[in-house]
C-alpha cells in the first residue's frame, strides 16, 4: 500500500476525491479483435475471448495503461483495476478460471505503475489504486430458473471462495483499496465482505473496504429487491471506508437515493453514475458538461466524499467532474451515537 487507511481518511476530510471514469468504454475506443485478445501467449486457445476485457492486462497491457494514464491525467485520484470481471466465475464463460490469481496481480500491477508515476509528477496529490471486484454473473439470492424458485446458480461459499482468490492476487498485485463495486445482489457483496475480512485478519491488513450499490430501476431498490436503506442496513457491519451507487442510472435519475445514503450512512459517500441513461442503440449520450452540472448538485448539496463516472464516461468526463469537485469542500461524516 502507498498510503495508509488513516491517511486516506485524512484525505476524504479535506476534499472530495474523484474516481476514474469507465473501463470498457475506453476499451470500446480501439476496435480491438479477436486476435488482439489472444496476443501471443492465447492464439491457438480453442475457445472464443473477445469481449473478455479483463485478459487485455495480460495481452495488451500498454493500452490498459494508457486508459489509466487518461484518467490520471484528467484529474482521477483513485484508478480502478481492470478487474470486474477477474473471478474464477465471471471467467468460466471464457475457460480461463486458472489464471484468475494471475489476472488480479497483473491488472493491479499495471494500475500501482500508473498512480506511483502520477504520485511523482504530483507528490501532493497522492494516486492510489482500487481493485474492483465485480458482482459476477451469478446471484445467491434469486434463481435463474423461473419455474423453479427455490434454485440457486451458485452458494454463498462457492461465492467467497471466487472473491477470497480475486482479493489475494489484487492484494498482492499492490492495491490500497479494495472496491466491491455494482451490488445487484447484497448476498453476493455480503459473501465478498465475509472473503476478505477473513483474508485481511488472516495477514493482519487494514485495508480500506469500499462498497457501491446499483439501483436497477425506477422504483429504487437493487435487482435483489432491497430499498437503498435496506441495502445499507445490510453491509452497514462490514467496517466500511465508504458505501455508494453506481451504474445502472444516470446522476439525475440517482439522486434522490445518493441523498439516502448520505443521510443515512456513518461512512464516506461514492456516487459513480453512467453518463445518463443509454439510447436505442446502447450508446450513452450525456456529454462531460451536463454530467458534471449533476454531480456539481451532488457536491453543492454535501451528499459525497468520492464522485466519478461509470458507462459511458471518459477522461473528458472525469475532466470536468473533477474541476466541479475541486470547487466544494467533503460531505460531513456523522459521528455515530453508541449511547443511543
Amino acid at each position: 500500500m502507498s498510503i495508509t487507511k488513516a491517511e486516506l481518511q485524512q484525505l476524504l476530510n479535506q476534499r472530495i476525491m474523484v474516481l476514474d471514469g469507465a473501463m470498457g468504454t475506453m476499451i470500446q475506443r480501439y476496435n480491438l479483435t479477436e486476435e488482439d485478445y489472444r496476443g501471443e501467449r492465447f492464439k491457438d486457445f480453442p475457445h472464443v475471448l473477445k469481449g473478455n476485457n479483463d485478459l487485455l492486462s495480460i495481452t495488451k497491457p500498454n493500452i490498459i495503461r494508457e486508459i489509466h494514464e487518461a484518467y490520471l491525467k484528467a484529474g482521477a485520484d483513485i484508478i480502478e483495476t481492470n478487474t470486474f470481471n477477474s473471478t474464477s466465475i465471471s471467467q468460466a464463460d471464457y475457460h480461463l478460471e486458472n489464471i484468475v490469481y494471475e489476472l488480479n496481480v497483473q491488472s493491479a500491477r499495471i494500475a500501482r505503475e500508473a498512480a506511483d508515476k502520477y504520485t511523482l509528477l504530483t507528490p501532493e496529490k497522492p494516486r492510489l489504486v482500487a481493485g474492483a471486484l465485480g458482482p459476477t454473473n451469478k446471484t445467491a439470492s434469486l434463481s435463474p430458473d423461473v419455474n423453479d424458485p427455490g434454485f440457486r446458480a451458485i452458494t454463498f461459499d462457492e461465492l467467497a471462495e471466487a472473491y477470497r482468490l480475486q482479493a489475494t492476487g489484487l492484494i498482492d498485485g499492490g492495491v490500497d483499496i479494495l472496491l466491491i463495486e455494482t451490488v445487484f445482489d447484497t448476498l453476493n457483496c455480503k459473501a465478498a465482505l465475509y472473503a476478505i475480512n477473513e483474508l485481511l485478519e488472516e495477514r493482519n491488513l487494514d485495508m480500506p473496504i469500499m462498497v457501491s450499490g446499483t439501483i436497477t430501476d425506477a422504483s429504487g431498490r437493487t435487482l435483489s429487491g432491497q430499498t437503498t436503506e435496506a441495502f445499507w442496513n445490510s453491509v452497514a457491519h462490514g467496517e466500511l471506508l465508504s458505501v455508494g451507487l453506481n451504474c445502472a442510472l444516470g446522476a439525475k435519475d440517482m439522486r434522490p437515493y445518493i441523498q439516502e445514503l448520505s443521510e443515512k450512512s456513518w461512512v464516506y459517500i461514492s456516487c459513480y453514475p453512467n453518463a445518463g441513461l443509454p439510447n436505442e442503440f446502447g450508446q450513452y449520450d450525456q456529454g462531460p458538461e451536463e454530467m458534471a452540472a449533476l454531480i456539481e448538485d451532488f457536491c453543492r448539496s454535501g451528499f459525497v466524499n468520492i464522485v466519478g463516472g461509470c458507462c459511458g464516461t471518459t477522461p473528458e468526463h472525469i475532466q470536468k467532474i473533477a474541476e466541479v469537485a475541486a470547487r466544494f469542500s467533503p460531505r460531513i461524516v456523522p459521528v455515530l451515537d453508541l449511547s443511543a
